[in-house]
């Protein structure tokens, strides 16, 4: 049995549009891609890894812990009391390097993995770039602390961000709830509480 001309023809259609369909699919993939390539030389050159990164003790001494990697101040550890500071002295970081203590208070460094609930993964693209550009949490909630250098990478152009942000999505999750920014000492005993803001 020979198909028709009008079957000749829908079976050449259904074929042209699978296979540009397939070169479609073919071309986003290149194209994203090529963005998370873009984004890992950027956290690169950024060097998110030195302070979104635990250390542990490797062989030769403290190592970053990649099996942790992207996923900020571990959860289990808890730092004691930051070291007194002075006008010589005015900030610190902890031994992890993923804790950091100031005049703005303690800050920890971010999961920045795509775990849903304890890093980025249900941030949407939009929600990261507005943070990088306010340097407010998810684009509109409390203020991104010190060290996090969001004003420079806030002058990326939003191509870069949304690189940035493809790579970061492509990361393996990790399940890791970094503790709550605590406002320095004097400012939680003025507002007599101690709530963290945002």
């Amino acid at each position: 049995m020979h198909p028709s001309p009008k079957q000749k023809s829908t079976l050449i259609v259904a074929a042209l549009a699978c296979g540009l369909v397939h070169a479609t699919a073919a071309q986003a993939d290149g194209n994203n891609a090529a963005k998370i390539k873009r984004g890992a030389l950027l956290v690169a050159a950024g060097d998110c890894v030195t302070c979104h990164t635990p250390f542990k003790m490797g062989a030769n001494g403290p190592e970053k812990d990649m099996a942790r990697g992207l996923s900020g101040h571990p959860e289990q550890l808890k730092p004691g009391s930051p070291p007194k500071l002075d006008g010589d002295w005015n900030w610190a970081g902890s031994a992890t390097m993923t804790a950091f203590v100031g005049p703005w208070g303690t800050s920890f460094a971010a999961n920045l993995t795509p775990d849903r609930e304890t890093g980025i993964g249900s941030w949407k693209e939009k929600d990261f770039v507005q943070a990088m550009r306010t340097g407010k949490h998810v684009g509109v909630a409390r203020p991104i602390m010190p060290p996090m250098p969001w004003q420079a990478i806030g002058q990326l152009p939003d191509s870069d961000l949304h690189a940035i942000y493809a790579y970061l999505q492509a990361q393996p999750a990790v399940k890791n709830k970094v503790p709550d920014y605590a406002p320095p000492a004097n400012a939680t005993a003025k507002a007599g509480g101690g709530k963290n803001p945002g």
